[in-house]
């Protein structure tokens, strides 16, 4: 009898038993992805009496837990918080897989699952094979490496040219052209390969726009460096800021529209819908005017009323698309009291009353001094950017990512600011040359010398400083799994704006000097003249 009691009993163990199953080889995911470790058994298992235990088989490491028909994230590590997660709705049917967000380096063993029910227990052992980098994440770092050696090859070059007498201009300007394209277009491809990896739309999209258009504003200035003074093509008259202006802020408000019209998908309030598309429309209507306008603004040939009825036009379009961007803004994140609206008329009103400033010298003597006009132009653009970044934190401030929005607005309103002062300052591009030409020949070498410093700043600095920035948030998102800086264009943009804004201030020196210098010199020469004219004539001997 006792014999019969063991061989059932054990037969009854057997066929209440169960078995743990596993993969049957390694797994193999690339750094940054997701990855399931497979662990079911072969019949479902009451959930009650259920404990499953996931373990690093190296350390003990605990990864998850589920007892008692629940699952328990709290008293899991740290280091797979929030990345660790089992299929809660497959474990009455024996599923216990667990799925690990964000791979890293750290996350490279073997694991081991635990089951417990009743009586019986199994485990099975997965082990986690690191392919290091996927091929997205080797593209981009490709394409930051080709931009940052690009860049800084291409301006050795440059300077070695420039040093050697024998060398046409026509090389030297082919090697200009390449520091202003190729590696721009490298970051704009590595940016892209970065949204299709890591990214998201509101990072990405923006950033890309930047570098795509960067060349737009790197030829513009082309004619403030002096080595290219005399080899400047005349094509690059018709290379304007207005055209990066308006395509940048379509561009991005474009982002902004996708993002809050999806996000409103199923809201029930058509209002604000129909309030944001009309105000998307009117920015992308006056972007269009404003890049049509700025194509043909006033040139030394046309007559003085033609000049001003197209300037007036010019900033009129600017008014109306500040006002539609910040109806955008409020119809997005929301409206401020009705108080705010007085501070929006009144900031899209600066830029357009700085260009009258230095044409009121020729009016009011008391304003023939430099510095009353330099004081009044630079109160208004710091006043300007003031009341930018005040309203854009009083909409956005409910918003996670306020400071990045804020500072591509910011750089946004820079270039309005230099499309309104290059509006202002020269009528065409040859026009700014034959200026700067003779400016050129009374001014210092130390200007000329921080034109060029700038700009290659600019050109080479800037992009090093973005493949860098990439290039080490890809390696850690790899490493450690989350983004070590939440967003790409709080380092993108404010340093775009700082390159940005010393062409600014070389503009407003212009304005500055240029006006006031024409000013007192005609209001000089007329007065000479009147007095030649009143002088009594000196009787002639005969």
């Amino acid at each position: 009898m006792d014999v019969k009691f063991v061989v059932i009993s054990i037969l009854l163990v057997i066929a209440d038993g169960f078995t743990v199953r596993g993969p049957s080889s390694p797994l193999v995911a690339p750094l940054g992805s997701s990855v399931v470790l497979p662990c079911y058994v072969d019949k479902p298992l009451p959930v009650q009496t259920l404990k499953v235990e996931w373990r690093r088989t190296d350390s003990e490491t605990l990864v998850h837990l589920f007892v008692d028909d629940e699952s328990l994230p709290e008293i899991q590590r740290q280091d797979y918080h929030e990345r660790a997660h089992f299929f809660t709705d497959q474990i009455q049917h024996g599923n216990f897989s667990l799925l690990l967000d964000k791979l890293r380096v750290e996350d490279e063993g073997e694991y081991t699952c635990k089951v417990y029910s009743q009586q019986d227990s199994g485990e099975t052992v997965v082990q986690i094979k690191d392919v290091g980098f996927s091929s997205l994440h080797i593209t981009v770092l490709v394409f930051c490496i080709a931009a940052a050696s690009g860049a800084v090859l291409l301006l050795c070059r440059l300077i070695y040219c420039r040093s050697k007498d024998t060398v046409s201009s026509s090389t030297i300007w082919n090697l200009q052209l390449s520091l202003v394209f190729f590696p721009n277009i490298c970051m704009s491809i590595a940016f892209i390969f970065w949204g299709l990896t890591e990214g998201f739309l509101l990072e990405i999209v923006p950033c890309c726009a930047l570098y795509i258009l960067r060349p737009v504003m790197l030829i513009w200035a082309l004619p403030y460096l002096k080595y290219l003074q005399d080899n400047t093509k005349t094509w690059t008259r018709f290379v304007k800021i207005t055209s990066e202006l308006s395509v940048f802020t379509v561009t991005v408000y474009s982002v902004l529209f996708a993002y809050v019209w999806r996000k409103s998908a199923h809201d029930t309030k058509y209002n604000c819908r129909l309030g944001l598309g009309l105000s998307f429309g009117f920015v992308v209507l006056f972007c269009l005017a404003l890049c049509t306008v700025g194509l043909r603004l006033p040139s030394q040939e046309q007559t003085k009323e033609a000049s001003s009825c197209k300037t007036t036009d010019f900033y009129f379009i600017l008014i109306f698309l500040s006002l539609c961007q910040l109806l955008q803004l409020m119809f997005s994140f929301g409206f401020p009291s009705p108080a705010f609206f007085t501070v929006v008329f009144v900031q899209a009103l600066l830029l357009p009353c700085i260009p009258p400033l230095p044409r009121l010298q020729a009016k009011y003597k008391f304003l023939f001094r430099r510095w009353i006009t330099s004081l009044c132009i630079i109160t208004i653009s710091l006043l300007d950017i003031i009341l930018v970044i005040y309203i854009h934190l009083a909409i956005l401030e409910r918003e996670k990512d306020y400071l990045e929005w804020t500072s591509v607005d910011v750089f946004i309103e820079v270039l309005k600011m230099i499309v309104v002062f290059e509006s202002f300052v020269t009528d065409s591009r040859e026009q700014r040359r034959r200026q700067q030409t003779e400016t050129s020949q009374q001014g210092s070498n130390a200007l000329h010398l921080c034109n060029e410093v700038v700009y290659m700043f600019g050109a080479v600095g800037l992009v090093l400083l973005s493949s860098v920035t990439l290039t080490a948030e890809l390696i850690l998102k790899a490493r450690n799994g989350e983004h070590v800086m939440k967003d790409l264009r709080v380092v993108v943009f404010p340093c775009e704006c700082v390159f940005a804004c010393y062409w600014l201030v070389h503009d407003f020196w212009k304005i500055v000097t240029t006006e006031y210098g024409s000013t007192h010199n005609q209001n000089t020469a007329e007065t000479h003249e009147m007095e030649n004219l009143s002088a009594p004539v000196s009787p002639v001997s005969l």
